[in-house]
């Protein structure tokens, strides 16, 4: 009964409802919870009469989690996380005046639920980094561009709704950065997103070697939230079904979840050899194999080269006991049969042989015509104006170059080097910090897998997939706080 008593009393003290209830306004928050019960009682009445119990399930399951987030804001993260991951492009079964997909349910209940803790909380101030005005501008030349692009494409809610949905990703590094400000938080964060990752290979694998058949029934069963369905579900090599086939899971595209996957193992490495990791020695290797099938099934080769050159890159600055290890592994993936189709692959993308290669290499052709028109704000992002060129490139800085013009690409360039040069400043000072040092090396790796993987691909800055935009953002946010508690615990001065 005491523990029960206790339970209760720290419930009270410290979650957000608590704070709401003992609030000096609490006869508003109780008022208000009475409209809230009334709605709810009315509203699933509705919906059970009128889109049937798996309506009300999602409510029901959506209230819990409500609940949840407001006694723990970390469980919002791992809503956010979680949906990424594994779930990234669901959507409800059912219209609310639009149909919004389960990211962003998720992102707004973190947005609200830090909004709330921020209001309510006692001398709450607002944390600026160096990284932040460089991000700002960054998103007043998106608007700008998007402003100025309206003058030759039509404004409708498809753009408005996936152009808010960017806008929220980026703002998601500001929240990060006023809400993760203890190592055991950062830890956990980024404990939750190796896990989803790693679940999400775990589904990749899985339904890679389950019959073609199986697998297109199992995704084809998330068409009633979204998906897409039919046999359009399994990818091969340049579309060829006599060709190797590629590992998807519930990311519909090969190299959306080879990105998710590339940060899992960008995560974990350091993980692998810290004497603080947040994994267990044999959990963390598991992990890392996991992942690392995984992507290899994905034959994404971006993504691979991406998180192979930030592995090598913090293996020769801080873990050298790994480089033997890489240099195994790399060996055995260049020798191994099973892994024979694999290189092929990559051998004909560097022979520009691959017809897939050769598509890009046009794509870069136009892109760059694109940008040699419209050199300052680009054209937006509801289309190109001139018939002869297109926007959608695989390349996440020509992409931004075509839609924000060389101005916007300058403002990206800005953020990510201001992110690594502070970096690079702090690789001696981190040491210092033993239960910061992986954390922080792995966010690092993470995000310079994202800038080198994003030469080949645009995920990264795309309004069509808001969950590659959301772990991005989510990345660069992570890894400034990391950078500024590596800061605060250390009593050098002096470092930019």
């Amino acid at each position: 009964m005491i523990a029960w008593r206790t339970l209760l009393q720290d419930f009270l003290e410290t979650s957000l409802l608590g704070r709401l209830y003992f609030n000096r306004r609490r006869w508003l928050f109780l008022s208000s919870a009475l409209l809230v019960l009334l709605a709810t009682a009315l509203a699933g009445g509705w919906l059970i009469a009128e889109l049937g119990p798996l309506a009300v399930a999602i409510v029901a399951v959506g209230l819990i989690y409500v609940v949840w987030v407001l006694y723990d804001l970390e469980m919002a993260y791992a809503g956010v996380i979680g949906v990424a991951s594994l779930l990234p492009f669901a959507s409800l079964p059912f219209s609310i005046g639009f149909i919004p997909t389960f990211l962003d349910l998720a992102l707004l209940a973190l947005v609200g639920a830090w909004v709330l803790i921020f209001i309510l909380g006692p001398d709450q101030a607002l944390i600026t980094t160096p990284v932040g005005g460089p991000v700002l501008a960054f998103v007043l030349l998106a608007v700008a561009a998007f402003v100025a692009g309206l003058s030759h494409g039509a404004l409708t809610s498809y753009l408005v709704r996936h152009f808010a949905e960017t806008l929220l990703s980026i703002f998601l590094f500001y929240l990060v950065v006023n809400s993760v400000r203890d190592t055991g938080r950062l830890g956990r964060i980024v404990r939750w997103l190796i896990l989803g990752a790693a679940v999400a290979s775990l589904v990749g694998i899985v339904l890679y070697v389950l019959p073609e058949e199986t697998t297109i029934r199992a995704l084809s069963a998330l068409g009633r939230f979204g998906y897409p369905t039919g046999q359009g579900v399994i990818w091969h090599i340049r579309d060829d079904p006599e060709l190797m086939k590629r590992a998807t899971g519930t990311s519909v595209h090969p190299n959306v979840l080879g990105s998710l996957l590339a940060f899992g193992i960008a995560l974990i490495v350091p993980q692998l050899l810290s004497k603080r990791s947040i994994f267990k020695p044999w959990v963390g290797w598991a992990l890392a194999a996991l992942l690392g099938l995984g992507l290899v099934l994905t034959i994404s080769r971006g993504a691979m080269v991406g998180v192979a050159l930030a592995v090598l890159a913090i293996s020769m600055m801080r873990y050298r006991k790994l480089l033997p290890l890489y240099a195994v592994a790399a060996l055995l993936f260049l020798i191994s049969p099973w892994s024979q189709g694999v290189v092929d692959h990559f051998i004909e993308g560097f022979q520009f042989r691959d017809l897939s290669t050769q598509m890009r290499m046009g794509e870069y052709k136009d892109a760059l015509i694109l940008i040699q028109r419209y050199p300052f704000l680009g054209v937006g992002f509801s289309g190109a104006p001139d018939i002869d060129i297109y926007v959608a490139v695989a390349s996440l800085y020509l992409t931004i170059a075509a839609q924000m013009g060389i101005v916007g690409l300058v403002a990206f360039l800005v953020v990510i080097g201001m992110v690594l040069w502070r970096f690079w400043c702090r690789r001696d000072v981190v040491i210092s910090s033993p239960e910061l040092e992986a954390l922080w090396f792995g966010l690092h790796a993470a995000i310079i897998t994202g800038v080198i993987s994003g030469v080949f691909d645009r995920f990264f800055f795309s309004l069509e997939f808001h969950n590659s935009v959301t772990l991005f953002w989510l990345m660069v946010g992570l890894a400034t706080a990391a950078t500024e508690l590596v800061d605060a615990k250390s009593s050098e001065g002096g470092v930019p």
